[in-house]
């Protein structure tokens, strides 16, 4: 019998060579209380650390900001006038309409989530303000108060309880129809940034380098500041 590597398989009859892990089985999901996890074996393991980097990176900290202040400067106090527009035009002279959502990502390994709460403009996609932390109903709050300046008077949301709990039912439409946007925002981060990709070698060791670093990209990139 010929001899087959321990990497690979191949099918004789299609001429295809597989890597032995996406022959065997894939990665199933998993659930961490009601937060996601992956299979432990895909968990990652430990590397070196560069601690120069870290302090580098640690200096511009003081510069990072969770609000949108571009966006913020910019809003107009409400005007009473008599005119005839579109639903939609009328919807966003009336106030700001944003997307809420929250984003996976882990530190350290995948037994212990990073999750990002961010919002965005529901007509132009800018982002608003954004918190990190677990899915719970206190970090949602935090990211409410970031958003009260901005006057939202309509949220668009995916669902997820924390939301009914703490929007008022009149301002909260849910559905993933309006939530387009957003989902395509976290498409684009974990595009750019290696460390949010799902199937990786790249992690973040701490919490600190974690928020950092998407707290730069944001900034830089949404917020158009010069970091």
């Amino acid at each position: 019998m010929p001899y087959v590597s321990s990497w690979a398989r191949t099918d004789i009859s299609l001429g295809v060579c597989l890597p032995w892990s996406l022959a065997c089985c894939k990665a199933t999901d998993r659930r961490y209380g009601h937060e996601c996890e992956r299979h432990s074996r895909y968990r990652a393991g430990v590397a070196r650390k560069s601690h120069h980097g870290h302090q580098r990176t640690q200096k511009k900290a003081p510069q990072l900001q969770q609000v949108n202040q571009t966006v913020l400067q910019h809003l107009h106090p409400a005007q009473v006038e008599v005119a005839i527009y579109r639903a939609d035009a009328l919807t966003q002279r009336r106030g700001l309409t944003s997307e809420l959502d929250e984003m996976w990502s882990y530190v350290g390994k995948k037994a212990e989530p990073r999750w990002l709460w961010h919002a965005i403009d529901h007509h132009r996609g800018t982002v608003l303000a954004y918190v990190f932390g677990r899915r719970k109903d206190e970090v949602f709050l935090e990211l409410k108060e970031l958003l009260a300046p901005f006057g939202i008077t309509r949220f668009y949301t995916d669902g997820w309880g924390a939301y009914e709990r703490h929007l008022d039912p009149e301002q909260h439409t849910i559905g993933k129809a309006h939530t387009q946007k957003i989902e395509s925002k976290h498409i684009n981060l974990r595009t750019r940034i290696k460390r949010l990709v799902r199937r990786t070698i790249c992690f973040s060791k701490t919490i600190t380098m974690h928020d950092l670093v998407l707290g730069f990209f944001i900034n830089r990139y949404e917020f158009g500041g010069a970091i």
